[in-house]
């Protein structure tokens, strides 16, 4: 029985894969989905797509939305307990921003919580930097371009709490990290600290 879903969403680069990796290990029993790798299993049986990218550039609009639906449908049936399900807010296309989490999809998860996690623009340019699969396939953004892309993934993850009527948390992390994945270790604990708050509100254990 799924007793809480909860979509963590950040731009690309700000490590979010190694923060619920570190929650994995606090919270061994919780269930992480990420949305984008079960889209990319329907539009590989649909149309042939190989990764992501080309899944964004050179699907039309209407099957890109039909694929999120579909992927979403196909969560909802997945895992038990508490899932948590990893994704982004807006995704930047060629012709501009797009939501991850429009209303239909939104629908479909069942959604208890959003977690939005901000960075320093800079934190996340270094990450990019670090990652040569991303720099190979999209390139480096600027500052700004980063900037833009949080503040509008912000407003969309504020949209998508509204049609869940779930709780929205904004975790921010623009102090400097003193060692190495100070974020990601503290970002992964007070996660944790909101699916324990969030469980007792529904009444139920971890």
């Amino acid at each position: 029985m799924v007793k809480a879903v909860i979509v963590v969403v950040a731009v690309p680069g700000a490590g979010k894969t190694t923060i619920l990796k570190k929650l994995k290990e606090i919270m061994p029993s919780v269930s992480v989905i990420n949305f984008g790798d079960v889209m990319l299993e329907e539009a590989s049986k649909r149309f042939g797509v190989t990764d992501r990218d080309e899944m964004r550039k050179k699907l039309a609009l209407m099957d890109y939305r039909n694929l999120q639906l579909h992927a979403a449908e196909a969560i909802a049936t997945r895992g038990d307990g508490v899932v948590i399900i990893d994704t982004h807010a807006a995704i930047s296309t060629p012709y501009g921003y797009y939501s991850g989490l429009p209303p239909e999809v939104v629908r479909a998860l069942n959604i208890d919580l959003i977690v939005f996690l901000e960075f320093r623009p800079e934190d996340i340019l270094a990450r990019r930097e670090m990652d040569q699969e991303t720099i190979r396939k999209r390139g480096l953004d600027s500052i700004e371009a980063i900037e833009e892309h949080q503040s509008i993934s912000k407003m969309f993850a504020i949209a998508a709490a509204n049609e869940a009527k779930c709780y929205l948390k904004i975790l921010k992390y623009y102090y400097p990290q003193q060692y190495p994945f100070q974020h990601a270790i503290e970002c992964a604990k007070e996660l944790a600290n909101l699916i324990e708050f969030l469980l007792q509100q529904k009444g139920i254990t971890a």
